[in-house]
């Protein structure tokens, strides 16, 4: 292990290990820093800032989700579950070498830029403090870790409330009056265990998603949107989406489900196979949003009273990047291609997005990004460039998903093929002697 390395890596999740291969590929020295104590980031069970559950699986197919250079086993089912995929990551770390560079128990306490020596890096790790600087810094530690409650939360409510990062087990359902709050993937699937186990379930959603089955026409959903994507525009392909779904499903509302009010491929994709099922059957009641409490009695929007003895806040998380100086919110840092850093030259991020689709092979795409860039290969556009080129992709996803975490929202098929674009046009300036190489911005 290099005592300087060239690289810091925070965090050792996908994200994380796709960007110690790219970088190991181009024999970049790096170290990574990461808060669990084997890889694998929040696929591991009950780890530091994990928010996984017994019965989770994929909501991504394999073969979407999977990284390019190190495919799934073909004989694994299409949703593999998440000891699989804490599995597969480690197997990954070890195909490639990775796990010499990791120093895990390590929190990232701070980082800063320091002129003289690129960036400083503070860790508590298990023998104390530690201290390190490198030329470059990788975040990678993702933003579904700090959970986000209700902000105000109902006022007067004594039921018991549990944020679903800490959910664990269908055990701590059985036999309560279970109140979900959310209309997330994490929030289905919490109702959907709760309805087996629990006296009664109350799904509250504040407004209407659209919920995909996992299969549509015998195949995994999102294989037949990858294959749209391939040839139609957003828009076509939503509206084609769409009648899909009707076709399958219906329209939400005759589930009794909020309405959406936005369209297919406007927000992050609700998969369930169960849910209209459970629903159907009477095993999960859907209100509205909640309107007041009152000790155990929850009021909703349409006047439905409802009493509980449990609220789980499927709510999200807040994007805090807390040992950044200054700490700043994920959505607001300012990216080109959601990679590059535009004003701390050096910085860089990969995964901090909301992507429609997997984000393994995003991940693997932005760290490929990172590492051409850091070896010379691939050289950035102008400043004015970027921010140029930043400005118009925002307005054109300010149109498409309005103003939730707009800055962070990529569409998965779009995005890859960006990234790929990117980075044969980045070699190209660098052919070129034009744009910014690394060895440039830092002379």
């Amino acid at each position: 292990m290099a005592a300087r390395p060239e690289v810091v890596v925070i965090g050792a999740g996908p994200a994380g290990l796709a960007t110690l291969k790219a970088l190991a590929d181009r024999g970049i020295p790096a170290v990574c820093f990461d808060a669990g104590d084997r890889p694998g980031g929040l696929w591991v069970f009950e780890g530091p800032d994990s928010g996984a559950y017994r019965t989770l699986h994929l909501n991504t197919s394999r073969t979407r989700t999977q990284f390019a250079d190190f495919p799934m086993p073909p004989d694994w089912p299409d949703y593999p579950s998440h000891d699989r995929i804490l599995s597969y990551l480690s197997d990954y770390a070890d195909r490639f070498g990775l796990r010499d560079a990791i120093r895990q128990r390590h929190v990232v306490t701070r980082v800063r830029r320091e002129p003289a020596s690129g960036w400083s890096i503070e860790a508590d790790g298990p023998d104390g403090p530690a201290a390190m600087t490198a030329r470059a810094v990788v975040v990678a530690s993702g933003h579904n870790s700090v959970p986000r409650w209700p902000d105000p939360p109902p006022a007067g409510l004594t039921a018991a409330q549990l944020h679903s990062h800490d959910y664990r087990d269908p055990d701590q359902l059985a036999g309560r009056r279970v109140l979900v709050v959310g209309g997330g993937n994490s929030a289905m699937d919490i109702a959907a265990d709760a309805s087996h186990v629990a006296e009664r379930t109350i799904l509250s959603m504040r407004r209407g998603v659209w919920i995909v089955p996992k299969y549509l026409f015998g195949r995994p959903s999102d294989t037949l949107n990858g294959a749209l994507a391939t040839r139609l525009p957003w828009r076509l392909r939503q509206t084609v989406s769409q009648t899909m779904l009707r076709l399958a499903t219906g329209n939400p509302s005759a589930h009794g489900l909020p309405a959406p009010r936005h369209g297919f491929l406007q927000d992050h994709p609700t998969l369930s196979d169960v849910l209209l099922s459970r629903v159907g059957h009477g095993e999960i009641a859907v209100r509205g949003a909640i309107a007041s409490a009152d000790k155990s009695t929850v009021e909703f929007e349409d006047g439905a009273r409802e009493e509980v003895d449990l609220v789980v806040w499927c709510t999200g998380y807040r994007a805090e990047l807390a040992f950044l100086d200054p700490p700043v919110l994920g959505d607001q840092v300012p990216l080109y291609r959601h990679v590059f850093h535009l004003d701390e030259p050096g910085l860089f991020f990969v995964g901090l997005m909301q992507s429609t689709g997997a984000a393994l092979p995003i991940v693997e795409a932005q760290a490929r990004l990172v590492a051409a860039y850091l070896d010379g290969h691939y050289a950035l556009p102008t400043p004015d460039e970027q921010r140029a080129d930043r400005a118009a992709r925002l307005r054109k996803a300010h149109q498409r998903w309005g103003d939730r975490r707009t800055p962070m929202r990529i569409d998965f098929d779009a995005y890859l093929n960006l990234a790929a674009d990117e980075l044969r046009a980045g070699r190209r300036r660098r052919a070129r002697d034009k744009g910014q190489t690394w060895s440039e911005v830092n002379r």
